[in-house]
């Protein structure tokens, strides 16, 4: 499988750029539309290149955005993306799978393809982060391919976990009934589950 990013064309862009974005933005946008505040604060998950992010920004120009990856370039890239967008902070260093998140609250958690693409334990970091930094009601936003059980799985996605399990035998599609009895755990219930295009799906867990 090949890498998700494409540097800048240009000498000294800093941009990244991931194809999947283009297809996917808008309609992760319309079911944001029905599921966020208002207004408040949206912590987004590994932001990757910062294109979902400068794109959703500018489509709630109410709501505060706060993007945050693990990976320096990633940040210059979101950086990058992000720059004159006046409801955008600067992007944060913050590792799902670690304890100490350079963030307290948030009135929404947003996170888009990361859990098949990361250690289990970086989605075990991810609920028990969001369940610290959310207040009852909130929603945490989780966006990608997953796993049914009693489900049929598309061959697409069969062969896509078997290509992430050649690069990283920790990476794969997750289950969601994995996923959703960890939340559980932590205090959140499952409220919407919405069939996306390519065979992925958007969960939407509220906070207890």
């Amino acid at each position: 499988m090949t890498t998700p990013w494409i540097p800048g064309e240009a000498e000294g862009d800093t941009r990244r750029h991931a194809p999947a974005t283009l297809r996917n933005r808008m309609a992760i946008a319309d079911v944001l539309r029905e599921v966020l505040p208002f207004a408040g604060t949206v912590l987004e998950v590994a932001s990757g290149s910062g294109e979902h992010v400068a794109y959703f920004a500018e489509e709630f120009p109410a709501t505060e955005w706060q993007p945050s990856d693990p990976d320096p370039a990633a940040r210059v890239s979101i950086a990058a993306w992000c720059d004159g967008i006046v409801n955008v902070a600067p992007p944060l260093d913050l590792d799902a799978g670690v304890a100490d998140w350079a963030v307290d609250r948030a009135d929404a958690v947003l996170c888009i393809n990361m859990v098949h693409i990361s250690a289990w334990s970086a989605t075990l970091g991810l609920l028990a982060g969001a369940a610290r930094v959310l207040a009852a009601g909130a929603p945490l936003i989780l966006y990608g391919p997953f796993l049914q059980t009693d489900v049929p799985t598309a061959p697409s996605n069969i062969a896509f976990d078997e290509s992430l399990r050649l690069r990283d035998p920790r990476w794969g599609l997750r289950q969601v009934e994995s996923v959703e009895q960890v939340a559980a755990g932590h205090g959140f219930a499952l409220d919407r589950r919405v069939e996306m295009p390519a065979n992925n799906l958007l969960l939407v867990f509220r906070a207890g």
